[in-house]
C-alpha cells in the first residue's frame, strides 16, 4: 500500500513539536540538549505493517526481523492477507511464529477480507476510530493500535502510555524520583498536547541513550 498523503509525523514536524515543547518546559529542552532531536519512524501503511506489529510482539527487535524474513519467504515474498489465510497453521509456525501470534495473523488477514478492517478508510478516520477500528481485531490491543497510528498514519498526538520505555524515559528526562504510572504518565503529559507523539520519540530516545543515574 501506498505511504499515506500528507503524512505529518515527519522530520520537520518533530523538531517543531519538541522545539514548542522545549519553550514549555525547560526540562524538555535540557533533553533536547543532551540526545538531540529523535529520528523519524515513518512505515508503510497497510496489511504488512499490521502483521509485523504481531511478530514483533514481546520478542528483540533483531529475532521479529528474523521471523518475518522466515515469513516473507515462507510465503514467497507475498505478505498479504490472502496468502495468510491460505496458510496452514503448521506452515506458519515452521517461520517462528507462536500458535497465538499464528491464531492473530489469521484473525488480521480475516478482518481485512471481510472488510472489517478497512485499511484503505483508516487514514480519513480519527485517531479514536482507528483505535477502534484496530483493537476489535483478536491480538491488537491500544499499544499495537498506538504504534500504528503514529509509524503508519503518522498521527502527531498519541502518548503510548502503556509503553514502559515510554514511562521510564519520561521520568528520567522529567527528573522524577521514581517510574510514573500510566496514569501519571498522561497526567503530566498533557501540557505537551498535540504534540505528544513527537515527545514519545523523544522518551524512546533518551531512555535508549542515557543511562539510570
Amino acid at each position: 500500500m501506498k505511504p499515506v498523503s500528507k503524512y505529518r509525523l515527519n522530520k520537520r514536524h518533530i523538531a517543531r513539536a519538541l522545539g514548542i515543547s522545549a519553550e514549555r518546559d525547560e526540562r524538555i529542552a535540557a533533553a533536547l540538549t543532551r540526545v538531540g532531536v529523535p529520528e523519524a519512524r515513518e512505515r508503510s501503511h497497510g496489511f504488512e505493517s499490521l502483521a509485523r506489529i504481531v511478530v514483533g510482539q514481546q520478542v528483540s527487535t533483531r529475532a521479529a526481523e528474523a521471523i518475518t524474513a522466515r515469513l516473507v519467504a515462507t510465503l514467497d515474498g507475498r505478505l498479504e492477507p490472502r496468502s495468510i489465510a491460505a496458510s496452514g497453521v503448521d506452515t506458519l509456525r515452521g517461520a517462528g511464529l507462536s500458535r497465538q501470534k499464528v491464531t492473530y495473523l489469521k484473525s488480521l488477514a480475516d478482518a481485512v477480507l471481510t472488510g472489517d478492517l478497512p485499511l484503505d478508510e483508516l487514514p480519513l478516520m480519527s485517531d479514536d476510530e482507528v483505535l477502534d477500528r484496530i483493537t476489535a481485531v483478536h491480538g491488537f490491543g491500544v499499544w499495537s493500535a498506538q504504534m500504528y497510528l503514529m509509524f503508519s498514519l503518522g498521527r502527531t498526538d498519541i502518548w503510548p502510555v502503556g509503553d514502559l520505555a515510554v514511562r521510564v524515559g519520561f521520568g528520567r528526562l522529567m527528573g522524577l524520583s521514581s517510574r510514573p504510572t500510566p496514569g501519571e504518565t498522561g497526567q503530566l503529559a498533557e501540557p505537551f498536547t498535540p504534540y505528544r507523539s513527537s515527545l514519545a520519540l523523544l522518551c524512546w530516545h533518551y531512555y535508549a541513550n542515557v543511562p539510570a543515574e
